[in-house]
């Protein structure tokens, strides 16, 4: 790792499953930042624009039922799933991971996360990582995405 604006950065995805077999209660965070989000530790619903008791975040967590199958391909997956969010949220957006406790369910069944420690950014060729991981599966897989009316 190395540290950029005060917090480290996560150049790959070995290092990145590590942590996640480290540590407990970890996030993904797809923002512009700690700095932006800790002002307010709060997501909004995009549909109703009311404020959700924490911040969106996805688990990084495993989850028993992978079985011993390799936490780096656990991790590749939930990043996988979001990469599309910096080019829908716009400029400035990535991930970042933090460590938290959930507060509750956001309206996408998101965990929404308070007490807020973030641990550092995720480079961009770990999404590269995870993508090359998650197409030499043998079944087709994309990004969660919603597509516009």
């Amino acid at each position: 790792m190395t540290v950029s604006d005060g917090l480290s950065v996560v150049r790959t995805l070995a290092k990145l499953a590590g942590l996640a077999e480290r540590h407990e209660r970890l996030y993904v965070r797809w923002s512009r930042g700690p700095e932006v989000d800790l002002a307010r530790v709060s997501s909004t619903d995009e549909l109703t624009g009311l404020s959700l008791p924490g911040l969106s975040a996805n688990p990084l967590s495993v989850e028993d039922w992978w079985r011993g199958r390799p936490v780096q391909l656990w991790v590749a997956r939930r990043l996988f799933d979001y990469s599309h969010l910096p080019h829908e949220k716009g400029p400035g957006v990535r991930p970042w991971v933090l460590q938290g406790r959930e507060r509750g369910r956001g309206p996408d069944n998101e965990p929404l996360v308070a007490d807020v420690r973030p641990m550092c950014w995720i480079d961009p060729q770990v999404i590269d990582e995870a993508r090359t991981a998650v197409e030499r599966l043998e079944n087709p897989w994309g990004p969660l995405r919603r597509t516009g009316r």
